[in-house]
């Protein structure tokens, strides 16, 4: 596992660097000028060129991207435009709650959506299943903006018991968890339910049924640790969905995290920190990636990586 491990730490590397070649090309398209925004829109001519030449903006294209690179590799992230702080300490900030948001939103819509994707396969083409699956077509359908929203104005705001904006106490994560975990929690479901169902249909299950294991044995030990297979895929892909697309319930709850941050950069034009979190986030999805294959081999040791 070691050697796969390593491999695949390596296999990241080209990665990274095609991204951020992406990345580096995509900011340079955005319309405006760096300098002009750096140094103030009232600033005069003198500071615009001052700012400019602190920032390498006359150096070649290939040299500002190799000197951009490099300080990403050595940790520095560079300046944001709007308080002159280093990027670094700005995303270090918003990293926390983000994080904490997602593990909530996570937490309970695992739980919740591997329980319903279960009983629904259990209980297949009855009321309950129907029933099941009909709330999570709804989730699934419902814009996680407009869930927030009603959340804000008919629980949050007639009963006063949560925040509507911020970060103040625990109990303000709740209410922006909930948005954030319910099309994820939607997902899971029917994709439990799926897969529950395919590994139930195949011949070593129907011969433990043959045998004579209680029904209870069989599904727990024979479908469900099968089936977790691809529900673990899913969950990281979920899992990386949630950190690095908490944007928009970021946004309508105030949160201080790395998408309110991003959606702020992108207002004021601050491209240092929009290079730094596009980056972060796909390297969430790549680590996460391997954690999941990593995953596999535990959940089922007749796995081998190579």
């Amino acid at each position: 596992m070691l050697t796969y491990f390593i491999r695949r730490i390596l296999e990241m590397i080209p990665v990274l660097l095609v991204v951020s070649l992406l990345v580096f090309g995509f900011i340079k398209l955005l319309p405006g000028d760096p300098a002009r925004i750096y140094a103030g829109q009232d600033a005069p001519v003198e500071a615009v060129e001052s700012a400019r030449q602190l920032l390498g903006l006359n150096d070649p294209l290939p040299a500002q991207y190799w000197h951009w690179l490099d300080g990403m590799i050595h940790g520095d992230l560079g300046t944001t435009y709007r308080t002159r702080q280093p990027v670094l300490s700005v995303i270090e900030s918003g990293f926390m709650p983000t994080l904490l948001l997602a593990l909530a939103g996570f937490a309970w819509s695992v739980v919740l959506g591997l329980v319903i994707g279960v009983v629904s396969a259990l209980k297949r083409g009855k009321w309950q299943d129907w029933t099941l699956m009909s709330m999570a077509v709804g989730g699934i359908s419902m814009p996680p903006f407009w869930l927030g929203l009603l959340l804000i104005q008919f629980v949050a705001m007639p009963f006063g018991i949560f925040a509507v904006s911020g970060f103040n106490s625990p109990a303000d994560i709740i209410l922006p968890a909930i948005t954030l975990g319910s099309s994820v929690a939607a997902v899971m479901a029917r994709f439990t339910r799926s897969a529950f169902l395919d590994v139930a249909q195949e011949d070593y299950v129907r011969t433990a049924n043959a045998k004579g294991l209680r029904a209870r044995r069989v599904t727990w030990k024979h479908i469900m640790r099968n089936a977790l297979i691809p529900i673990i895929t899913m969950l990281g892909l979920q899992f990386g969905f949630l950190l690095g697309g908490s944007i928009i319930v970021e946004s309508v709850f105030s949160w201080p995290g790395l998408g309110w941050l991003l959606i702020e950069s992108i207002k004021t034009q601050d491209q240092p920190v929009i290079q730094a979190l596009v980056m972060l986030f796909v390297f969430e999805f790549i680590l996460i990636n391997l954690l999941v294959d990593l995953l596999y081999a535990v959940v089922n040791p007749a796995i081998r990586l190579r």
